[in-house]
């Protein structure tokens, strides 16, 4: 039981540490390149946290299990953008901004 809960919060440290290095690396990388830091958002932040939902697609679709393929996709997509974006508008209500409704939602329902 000890040992659980050690490695749980070695994950949760882990996985937090993870999260800000792939943030700070993206805005750097953003600064570094002169482009603006939403497109690192949409590209490579995006890729860096689909690749494990990539890898467990992969192996159940090679192992024959293409409804846990579909599965794994959809409930991700559901949750991401439900879950993730109704908490953030809950915390933080969005900036009323022309620019985004024409740039960013439509890439975010894309």
């Amino acid at each position: 039981m000890l040992l659980d809960a050690l490695l749980f919060a070695a994950g949760v440290a882990l996985l937090v540490g993870g999260a800000t290095a792939l943030v700070s690396g993206g805005t750097r990388l953003a600064g570094a390149l002169g482009v603006p830091p939403v497109l690192i958002g949409l590209t490579v932040v995006a890729w860096g946290t689909s690749v494990p939902e990539l890898i467990v697609s992969l192996l159940a679709a090679l192992s024959g299990r293409g409804d846990m393929m579909l599965g794994n996709v959809m409930g991700s997509n559901v949750a991401n953008i439900g879950l993730i974006l109704g908490a953030a508008a809950v915390l933080m209500a969005p900036p009323n901004d022309r620019s985004m409704w024409k740039l960013e939602i439509p890439l975010l329902i894309l």
